[in-house]
């Protein structure tokens, strides 16, 4: 079912919103028919779950391209500002905002999540009317090409979307040859890197970055489904997830059962292979916990930094003793380390949770009713009630951090707005153009009186103002 594809980034640009959506919906359609050579090439030492590519990759990243075939025409429709609501001094005009594409698009994608992340991104930015240059990760090259060629049998046109090469240099020379909007999905040390080339040419940019997620545990929390989803969210794609727990808040009431049911559900746990790049920083931050006092509660209780770094094999880690201010309650990890932060009451969780400089996401687990009040006063991008991590692969919702976890959003509505820059155009109708006179006392009175009658707080002064201006007027 191959669309005939377009010439050029011209006809992508007068294609209508609508049109483009349609485009999408089919990519869908393609990605599905490709499923079975999408997940081969995904496969690797994190990736070893076929159902993994299919679960987090492929069936989100379809929703969402299906989001946007019936949702981008509404959402990137213009918006008249007309009479109704327009300042009474502004007599006579009327606007409208239209979004107009930012031009050429570098999305910077990332190892861990190579098909969904970089295919949604590509999707709304090619949806919105950019032209795309998609740089994969090192490892990614052949399921990033694979999936543009999932976009191109579907319409879109080569030149409107290509895929550079992985290398550091591919995207260092893309930025310099001049690119209107770079996406980059990341680590923080990667954001802090390109935003420093991005500052030369005030470039603007949407990072999604790492985190150091929370798990806050309330009292009448469901214990097994704590630790059934603990057990899910450190080993889920080898432990490579942003917005993976990396720290259990619990009280200390509470914390020998919940840990006890933590315990027993990771114990008969299989290793994973940690990612290349992640090894040397999770090694260090499990070391100088332990060397600080923490100890691991899985297994008997050793932990083989050596094996980590040579072979990347290591299995989850269950630290207790931690407190929340120590260097690994505050570090991004990519593999299956949790670290269990005791507390005397509820307040310092929160606490702790918002003045983190990683605020991605967080889950809170208990009573419907409590969690969510809880869930409001968290200052991150996400929150999950008594689940995590899967609920975010919503195509309707935003994705995005505080603080230094990024900035911007990616996918749902204001994903893709931010794929956009709006264009105004305001018409004047009529001859009433008194701010093109030259300036006279008159005019000032005129104006001060349309300022105090409109905004006075009292009403005596607001009838006074209008008094200014009929005395004005009639000068």
């Amino acid at each position: 079912m191959t669309a005939e594809p377009l010439e050029t980034t011209d006809s992508w640009a007068r294609l209508s919103v609508r049109n483009r959506g349609r485009i999408m919906g089919r990519a869908a359609n393609e990605i599905q028919l490709d499923s079975s050579t999408l997940v081969d090439l995904c496969r690797s030492d994190q990736r070893v779950h076929d159902l993994e590519t299919i679960s987090a990759e492929l069936l989100p990243l379809c929703a969402a391209l299906d989001f946007l075939h019936k949702n981008a025409a509404k959402i990137l429709r213009s918006r008249a500002c007309g009479i109704l609501g327009r300042p009474s001094w502004l007599w006579g005009v009327r606007s409208r905002v239209y979004r107009r594409p930012h031009g050429t698009v570098l999305i910077l994608g990332p190892w861990n999540y190579p098909l969904f992340l970089v295919g949604v991104q590509t999707a709304q930015a090619l949806v919105a009317g950019n032209r795309v240059l998609l740089k994969p990760a090192p490892g990614c090259e052949a399921s990033t090409t694979r999936l543009a060629e999932c976009f191109f049998r579907a319409g879109v046109s080569r030149e409107q979307l290509t895929v550079l090469d992985s290398s550091v240099s591919a995207a260092t020379e893309a930025i310099e040859s001049g690119v209107d909007l770079v996406v980059l999905t990341g680590g923080v040390q990667t954001g802090r890197k390109v935003m420093a080339q991005l500052a030369q040419t005030l470039t603007p940019s949407i990072m999604e970055l790492s985190g150091c997620d929370a798990v806050i545990v309330l009292p009448d929390a469901d214990l097994q489904l704590v630790a059934q989803s603990i057990d899910f969210g450190l080993n889920f794609n080898g432990g490579a997830t942003c917005i993976g727990p990396r720290r259990l808040f619990v009280l200390q009431s509470m914390a020998a059962p919940v840990i006890e049911a933590i315990c027993d559900r990771l114990a008969d746990r299989e290793s994973v292979v940690v990612h290349p790049s992640a090894r040397e920083s999770a090694a260090q931050s499990i070391e100088r916990a332990l060397a600080g006092g923490a100890c691991n509660l899985i297994g008997d209780g050793t932990f083989d930094a050596a094996l980590l770094r040579q072979s990347g094999v290591m299995r989850p880690v269950v630290l207790d003793g931690v407190a929340s201010t120590d260097d690994i309650a505050n570090a991004d990890i990519f593999a299956p380390v949790i670290s269990i932060v005791r507390i005397d009451y509820i307040e310092q969780a929160v606490a702790a949770v918002n003045r983190c400089d990683l605020r991605l996401a967080a889950s809170v687990f208990g009573p419907p009713a409590i969690a969510m009040q809880l869930a409001l006063q968290l200052e991150v991008g996400n929150v999950t009630v008594n689940d995590l991590i899967a609920p975010t692969a919503d195509p309707r919702l935003p994705f995005g951090g505080r603080g230094q976890s990024g900035l911007g959003s990616t996918r749902g509505q204001e994903g893709l707005l931010a794929m956009t820059t709006p264009l105004v155009i305001s018409q004047r109708r009529g001859s009433f153009t008194p701010h093109l006179d030259r300036p006279t006392e008159s005019q000032q009175k005129l104006v001060s009186g349309i300022l105090t009658m409109l905004h006075a707080p009292k009403w005596g002064a607001r009838l006074r103002g209008l008094r200014d201006i009929m005395r004005s007027v009639k000068k």
